[in-house]
């Protein structure tokens, strides 16, 4: 009995100790976050203005904005979102509702997994070796939104995967019940019931794919644009590039400009996480 309840203390002293530091922990890395945050914001703050909106790039702090990249952004974003959906939510679709077992599609699955923990980096050397050399696309927004595809196109499959595991099985089972085809129920059930983890993964998906960099580098390669994108055809710039472009700057006002450039980041990936949330609870309320 004795030993019983010193084993059971030690666990419980244990338990503490553990509660303890992942309490510790992740008050830590909140301050730490909060922090810079606040470090962004003074920097920032009183560069944050219509001006630097609706500027484009310039050697002169004074004169310099994020015209250019910011709608550079929207387009790459824009034309990544319209190819990725499809190809992800039809992929997702058919690995889980009507691959077989056999040994090419297990690969397939465990292929798409680990592509998902791949350096951005390099997919965007595969990006410039692929669509900007090979096909000969050069360094335009489509070889750009190529790319940011090929990076979330994993995130969005293996997301919109276990949306689809979540569904119930009864409800497949109930739809080819009534009489319904295989095809006829996971458009008409499966789907619509998935939605809501779906969207979700997709603008998380999103929200990765709009602060990367790495990519961008190798595909666009531009900081100093002064003419906005007309279509996918076009040179362009994004926001991560003009950002670091600032920071590496001589000029202290770059700094300043650098940081209004991260806050405005940061409210569109804030409002990405937001309209995710949103949509989230909206389709569970319809279902």
């Amino acid at each position: 009995m004795k030993t019983e309840k010193l084993s059971f203390k030690r666990r419980t002293r244990i338990d503490y100790f553990v509660n303890y530091l992942l309490f510790f922990s992740v008050v830590i890395a909140f301050i730490t976050l909060a922090s810079l945050i606040i470090d962004i914001f003074s920097d920032g703050w009183k560069w944050f203005d219509w001006q630097f909106f609706n500027s484009y790039p310039s050697r002169k702090p004074e004169l310099a904005g994020i015209k250019a990249a910011f709608y550079g952004t929207i387009w790459v974003m824009s034309i990544t979102a319209l190819l990725s959906i499809p190809i992800g939510i039809s992929t997702a679709l058919y690995l889980e509702m009507f691959a077989d077992d056999s040994k090419f599609n297990k690969f397939i699955k465990v292929n798409i997994s680990n592509l998902a923990g791949v350096p951005s980096i390099i997919y965007g050397i595969i990006g410039m070796a692929i669509f900007v050399e090979f096909f000969q696309m050069g360094r335009v927004i489509l070889a750009g939104a190529l790319t940011m595809t090929l990076l979330i196109l994993p995130i969005i499959i293996i997301a919109s995967q276990e949306a689809i595991k979540q569904v119930p099985s009864y409800y497949m089972d109930a739809a080819l019940a009534l009489g319904a085809t295989k095809w006829q129920a996971v458009v008409k059930v499966i789907l619509p019931q998935s939605i809501p983890g779906m969207v979700s993964g997709f603008i998380l998906a999103m929200s990765r794919a709009i602060g990367e960099s790495a990519p961008m580098i190798a595909i666009s390669a531009l900081v100093y644009i002064t003419f906005l994108p007309e279509g996918p055809l076009d040179r362009f710039t994004v926001m991560p590039i003009q950002i670091y472009n600032w920071i590496s700057q001589p000029q202290d006002d770059f700094r300043g400009i650098a940081a209004a450039g991260i806050i405005l980041l940061l409210i569109m990936l804030l409002s990405l996480n937001s309209l995710a949330i949103f949509l989230r609870d909206y389709f569970q309320r319809r279902n």
